[in-house]
């Protein structure tokens, strides 16, 4: 769900998504091919990437004109614990946030918040500067706070040795210790700490918790059987098992702190698909799988959910690099980036043993789904070959989704 490294202060988060943005702006032009043979090549490419080192590999490609395609591919070693398939669960990570800012806008139109409110007014006294920043720079990541997951108080959480029941209110307290990174509105920079105050402002207004929120607004009313913001490490029905390199074989590059994770070993990773990601909050907490969440995409970018009003003020988005006001931009809790083969909206999540990405188009008819299920070399950028291959799945999946030659 962000950049973990408490060794060095990293570029503002740069998503999986925006990356596969700029890799696709530089693509050739693909030579053209039948649907057949895009399915075939989309197969090829995650046995690749499973042969770079993915544990498993989880894809789902709708474009809009005939039967989903679905891709599952896993590592031998994998089999004894779970056998991957494209229905199973996983932690979607900060795709949590596309979720929990529906959540706000519903909100906003039914006349209970509104995306100028102050934080003070809600939060009274729990965020330094609250006056100064509006609950839409928490959803837009302009109001300058702290990234939460970068306090050592969180590295037992992420690596599975401690099981705090973290609330929004605590991990909002956590990154509001720091100084704030600049003033409200004046830049963009990725903090899962605005979600966090997001998520205290959303059980304040109902007086209902998260979980409950997401299940009532938006999981009933769609139908996701295998949707649910995690309170615990328990899953519902079957899930992807996420891995990550247990300490004996974990690349020199990650911090002593976060060598270790809990969890079952296996073929020199850990199973850390039994850890407690609650300390993702409203950030990150998120369950879900490709079906549910195409459908919640659809009917996010369709209007199903939203009024145009807000659905609008949802996909006004801010440049996530001031050097290029054009590029890839962030709305309310959603980004998108034009590409060659289409311009997508969506967002990527990361987690321990969990990387994801979710796209679609802007009426939500194309959609795609994909599910690393290892994380942490993403984190640190330990493993070029696995960047090169996800890079390569994840740009032929989003040509996929759009209709187009792979490029």
């Amino acid at each position: 769900m962000s950049r973990t490294s408490l060794v060095v202060r990293r570029r503002p988060h740069r998503t999986v998504a925006l990356a596969l943005a700029a890799s696709l702006a530089m693509a050739s032009p693909a030579v053209a091919a039948t649907t057949g043979d895009n399915t075939e090549q989309l197969r090829r490419l995650a046995r690749e990437l499973v042969a770079a080192g993915a544990p498993g590999v989880i894809a789902r490609i709708d474009d809009g004109h005939g039967h989903p395609v679905e891709i599952v591919e896993q590592a031998p070693w994998t089999r004894q614990d779970h056998l991957l398939t494209a229905t199973d669960e996983y932690r979607m990570g900060s795709n949590t946030k596309t979720m929990v800012a529906t959540l706000v806008l519903q909100l906003v139109a039914e006349g209970k918040l509104t995306l100028s409110d102050p934080v003070e007014k809600w939060l009274s006294g729990k965020v330094p500067n609250g006056k100064a920043i509006t609950l839409r720079m928490l959803l837009n990541h302009t109001g300058g706070l702290f990234d939460y997951t970068e306090d050592p108080a969180l590295r037992p959480s992420i690596v599975g040795r401690e099981r705090r029941r973290w609330t929004p209110a605590k991990l909002l307290a956590v990154g509001v210790k720091h100084d704030p990174l600049f003033a409200p509105g004046t830049k963009w920079s990725y903090s899962n700490t605005n979600y966090a105050a997001i998520g205290a402002v959303l059980e304040r207004a109902t007086g209902t918790s998260l979980a409950n929120l997401v299940r009532d607004r938006i999981a009933r009313p769609l139908g996701l059987n295998h949707t649910y913001y995690a309170t615990d490490s328990t899953w519902r029905g079957p899930y992807a098992h996420g891995y990550e390199r247990d300490a004996a074989h974990m690349p020199p590059e990650v911090p002593v702190w976060f060598r270790n994770f809990a969890g079952p070993r296996r073929h020199g990773h850990v199973d850390v698909s039994g850890n407690d990601p609650g300390w993702g909050g409203a950030a990150g907490a998120m369950v879900s799988n490709a079906q549910d969440w195409a459908r919640f995409s659809t009917a996010l970018m369709s209007g199903r959910l939203l009024p145009a009003a807000q659905l609008a003020q949802m996909r006004a988005t801010v440049p996530v690099d001031a050097r290029q006001p054009d590029g890839p931009g962030y709305g309310l809790g959603i980004q998108t980036a034009a590409t060659p083969c289409g311009t997508f909206w969506g967002h990527d999540g990361g987690i321990p043993g969990y990387l994801t990405t979710n796209i679609t188009d802007r009426a939500g008819g194309r959609t795609a789904s994909v599910l690393v299920s290892t994380e942490f070399w993403a984190e640190f950028e330990t493993n070029p070959k696995l960047a090169k291959a996800t890079q390569a799945f994840q740009s032929a999946v989003t040509c996929a989704m759009f209709g187009k030659p792979l490029a």
